[in-house]
């Protein structure tokens, strides 16, 4: 089996380039004998990846059994070894289910789910945020004694990191905005609340309806901290900054009334750990060199929503 067999797209090799430098160019060059050396192991007939790739190749394919899977390669880096962590404590309830892996080789040989239609596809958004919150409140996991997980402490060095890069400013971000969502984290940080494992990105993509499981996620990144978090990545998700205000508005308390319900949080603390996810989030695009203009504006809103 050859390299040629399975295209890789000019843009995702870029990307891993551009993400980890060197490491990534060897990767790269070492990518066709991986191929080979995961179909002898696992013995897999692989189909072309899926398209629209990232930062990882993900294969569907099946076993010589026939049994239906996905594979997914990527260069060994933490976030996916705290995804394989991840998947092994969910243990294919509210998840995908983790079949196989190599760590030091950066593969996964996952459960392949069907249909496996997206909950984009979902129209009725009460409907979607309802499937989300159950599926939150069953993926929810006490933290193991011993783990490879980030804390949402160690997420929020992200504020730090722009601090010191622009001489304790906040550079393109609007002071008031940073000082918000710092202030929204210390706040959120100082009380006792039980820390769990997170999935870390639920959003609508990240949920897949299997014929024999029901919704699952997939893609986890694991990260420990306080269940109220979880609903930020999903919050964000599926707003079009085109429409009215009132109109995103009402789409967010509807959400979030549907959050506070279903996983018996107090919903003042739910709009705070979603105005805080907005601004974390816009600053993470802002260090990876994409748009985050959106997500400052986004953020701007939800403060106007929930009067933050």
């Amino acid at each position: 089996m050859h390299r040629e067999h399975f295209p890789i797209p000019r843009t995702f090799q870029e990307t891993v380039t551009g993400v980890h430098g060197e490491k990534g160019l060897q990767w790269l060059s070492r990518l066709s004998e991986l191929l080979v050396h995961c179909i002898e192991r696992w013995a897999l007939e692989l189909e072309k990846p899926f398209p629209g790739l990232s930062f990882n190749l993900v294969f569907p394919g099946k076993t010589n059994g026939g049994r239906e899977i996905v594979m997914k390669l990527g260069v060994p880096c933490r976030e996916l070894l705290t995804e394989i962590a991840a998947l092994e404590v969910f243990a294919g309830k509210g998840s995908v289910r983790l079949l196989s892996f190599d760590r030091a080789k950066g593969v996964l040989l996952l459960e392949r789910v069907g249909p496996g239609h997206s909950l984009k596809t979902i129209a009725h958004d009460a409907e979607a945020t309802e499937i989300a919150a159950k599926t939150m409140k069953h993926l929810f996991r006490p933290t193991p004694l011993a783990h490879p997980f980030p804390s949402l402490e160690d997420w929020h060095q992200a504020f730090s990191r722009l601090r010191m890069k622009f001489n304790q400013g906040t550079g393109p971000f609007s002071p008031e905005l940073i000082e918000t969502a710092e202030k929204l984290f210390g706040e959120l940080h100082s009380e006792s609340i039980s820390k769990v494992l997170l999935h870390g990105d639920l959003h609508h993509g990240n949920l897949l309806f299997s014929q024999t499981h029901g919704w699952v996620s997939i893609d986890p990144k694991g990260v420990v901290g306080e269940p109220g978090y979880e609903v930020g990545a999903f919050m964000r998700n599926r707003i079009s900054l085109s429409d009215s205000e009132q109109e995103i508005s009402t789409i967010l308390n509807t959400r979030l009334d549907i959050f506070s319900d279903v996983l018996g949080i107090d919903l003042n603390r739910l709009a705070m750990w979603t105005v805080y996810h907005a601004v974390l989030s816009a600053l993470w695009s802002w260090e990876d060199s994409m748009n985050y203009s959106e997500g400052i504006r986004l953020a701007e809103v939800m403060r106007r929503t929930f009067r933050i």
